[in-house]
Order: C-alpha cells, then structure tokens, then sequence
C-alpha cells in the first residue's frame, strides 16, 4: 500500500517565499502585526480617557462642592443692570457667585469687568444659558452646589409687556417655576427673588405698605404677582428660606465706576427714564419723551420713588443675611419719597449739565399716576435704609458712567 502522506518533525513555519529574487512577507502574518498596533492603540486611548476621569487627578472645581465657610451663590440674570451690580457686592463680601443669562438683555462686558476684578479660581464662574430650558436649568443644578439664588433674571419694561404680554408670562413666570423646581430637587433652599411695586397696581392710598393689597393692572406686574404666588404656595409646605423684595424705580450705578447701565439699543423706547434722559443729553436721541401730563398729581406727570441701584443691592445682601429656613420676609425697597417725572428731569438736567428738549406725550399703557413705599418694615427687620436718596447725586453717578462708556460696555454679547 503506498502511503503519500508525510510526517514532519518540526511544525510549519511562517516562512518568506523567494519569487524572481524578491522575499514577500505571509499575508497572515501581516494581518497579526497590524491587528495588534489596532489594539495597543485602543488600549492607550482607554487608559487615557480613565487617567483624565479619574477623580484625584482632576480635583473637583470648587463650584461643585460644598465649601466650609463659604456661601454659592447663583445670581441669574447676573450680566443685567441690577445683577451685575449684586454680583460685584457679593464677590466683595467674599461670596462665591455663579452667573447665569442668556444674555437677551444683559452684557457680556459686564461680566467680562467681574472676571477682571475678581480673577482668582474659584470666586466666580459664568454660564450662558436660558432659563426657559428645563433641561439646562437641571444640569446647572446637578452640576454646582448652590445654597442661596437670587433671582433677578426677567424682562422688566411695562410698556413692552402691554405689547408682548405672553413674553412676560413665559420669560417671569413659567421661568422662575423652573428655578425653583430645580432648587426644590437639588436643595438649594433659600431664595431672595427679586419683584416688583409693579404687583400693587395703582393704589388708592399712599405710601404703599407690604399690606396693601396687590392688584397689578399690567402684564409685567401681573407676572410678577404669579411668580410671587407660587413661590409662597411652595414655601407653605418646604422649609425654604424666602424673602421677596418688591422694589420701586432704579437709577444710579456703581459710585466707583466700574459698572452702569447699558440697555439694547432697540429697547430704548421701552427702558428707564434714567437712561432716556442720558441718549437726549448725548444726542443719541432728539429729545426725552415725557408719556402723561394729565394725571392726579400736583404737576399733571407720574410720581415714583427712584431708589439707587447700590441701595438696592445693599437690602439684597441683607436679604440674604437674614433668610431663616422655613420663614418668608415680604420688603418694599424704596426711599419713602416720591418724585415727579417733571422733577426728575430738572434733576437730570442739572447733572448732566445739557438742557434737554422735552416732548410730552399722551399716556403709556399700564403706567399708573403715584407710586412710593414705606419703608419701615425694612427699616426694623432688616435694619436697612436707603443711603443715596440725593437725587442729582445718583443721576451725576450714573452720568459720569455713561460718558466715559459712550457704547456701553463696548462689546458684543454674541458667544
């Protein structure tokens, strides 16, 4: 029987083969070589994405965390007029602060001048982002451990809110439901919100105590009294610290220099006659339009008592000082004094040093005739008291900033 079969003594190799002088390597060789480098490389790349995942190499940012002796707190709408100027109180009390604004109707720039006075880590964080978003509002949340907010973030102009009232009613209310929701899940539980004389409406006796009843008569104002209502429904059944702030007419800036107000262009016709007075005294506008001369008041013009924006802040931090878990403290923010439209542009005119042209107009809807507060509640609870009632004074403020930032904070809000 012939056998064909052959044994070996030594198992195949992986050999070369010879063709016309040329060695040509074993294609399954080949394949095993570049298999591996495919996996080492995979595994360096895991090894990296652990090393960079792994919590004590990359230590925790300090917003993330709970700090012994050290208050976080979230102001949104923190890039706006009032905020920022709150911002720069608490990061001089040695707050920690997180800002949060869509940037709608705040500045960049003054955020970016917060950053350059207070640039060491840990002292202030920015974050763009729409309170409207639940999704962004959770994550803000989950991601930084907060133990107060101050709420400040809304469109506040009376007039636009009669034009575009479903704006007020979502930016105000549906917006401030889901702060507290998120504040309600991650435990954050004091709140200093920031409303308004607005949710009065037009009262008929003066001045305006934290008891008179409340019965706003225009969009912005209404609003802000649903705002108002959940937050107290809420606090009825958590141990949340609440304090509501109902302050009157803002003007002023920083007596420093450093912040001031600086609206959108296209939001003149709608913002602070403050900043009215300022583009007709720069000539950025023809002249102040002054709405209402036939109203119930001695010189025919609304009356308002115009608190400065460094009181303002003043009363937020003592807010925030005094809060106790499971109370709620309702304050008037408000000089006790009110003046007249007319008054205020003769003051206007004296701290600018321009005489403005004055146009007067019928009357705005939703303004109301008089409005000013009495302050004593304030005044006992939360030991405050208005220090910048000079009118001119705060105007001349005020002014000294807008003419050495002809446009504004002189940079673009885009990101």
């Amino acid at each position: 029987m012939l056998n064909f079969s052959r044994t070996r003594s030594q198992p195949r190799s992986t050999r070369s083969m010879s063709l016309g002088g040329m060695d040509y390597v074993d294609p399954k060789r080949k394949s095993n070589y570049v298999g591996k480098i495919f996996l080492a490389a995979a595994l360096t790349a895991l090894c990296i994405i652990m090393i960079k995942r792994s919590p004590s190499l990359n230590p925790p940012s300090p917003f993330s965390i709970h700090e012994p002796g050290v208050t976080h707190v979230l102001v949104t709408g923190g890039a706006g007029y009032i905020g920022s100027h709150a911002t720069l109180r608490l990061l001089r009390d040695f707050y920690r602060v997180t800002i949060v604004d869509n940037l709608s109707r705040g500045n960049l720039g003054a955020v970016r001048v917060l950053q350059e006075l207070f640039p060491e880590p840990g002292r202030l964080q920015f974050i763009y982002a729409d309170l409207g978003d639940k999704e962004s509002v959770n994550k803000i949340f989950s991601e930084n451990k907060f133990d107060a907010v101050m709420h400040f973030a809304a469109v506040a102009y009376v007039g636009e809110s009669t034009l575009d009232p479903l704006k007020y009613y979502h930016n105000i209310t549906s917006n401030t439901l889901l702060v507290l929701e998120s504040m309600a899940k991650y435990g954050v539980n004091k709140l200093i919100y920031s409303s308004t004389c607005a949710t009065y409406g037009e009262p008929e006796k003066m001045p305006i105590t934290e008891e008179t009843e409340q019965k706003p008569i225009n969009p912005y104002g209404k609003a802000k009294k649903m705002s108002e209502d959940i937050i107290l429904d809420f606090s009825k059944t958590s141990k949340m610290a609440v304090m509501i702030l109902r302050y009157f007419n803002v003007i002023g800036s920083d007596p420093e220099g450093r912040l001031g107000e600086a609206p959108r262009p296209e939001l003149r016709e709608h913002g602070r006659i403050s900043g009215a007075c300022f583009d007709a005294a720069r000539g950025i506008t023809t002249g102040l339009k002054v709405r209402g001369t036939d109203y119930k008041t001695p010189d025919g013009t609304c009356i308002r008592d115009y608190i400065d924006v460094t009181d303002l802040v003043d009363a937020h931090v003592k807010a925030l000082e005094k809060a106790q878990p499971g109370k709620v403290g309702i304050y008037n923010v408000g000089t006790g004094k009110g003046r007249s439209v007319k008054e205020f542009v003769d003051a206007c005119k004296k701290a600018t040093g321009v005489n403005i042209k004055v146009d007067f107009l019928p009357r705005r809807p939703g303004d109301y005739a008089e409005v000013y507060s009495d302050p004593s509640k304030i005044n006992l609870e939360l030991n405050w008291t208005a220090q910048y009632t000079d009118l001119e004074k705060s105007l001349q403020t005020a002014w000294k900033w807008q003419k050495s930032h002809r446009n504004g904070y002189g940079i673009s809000s885009a990101i």
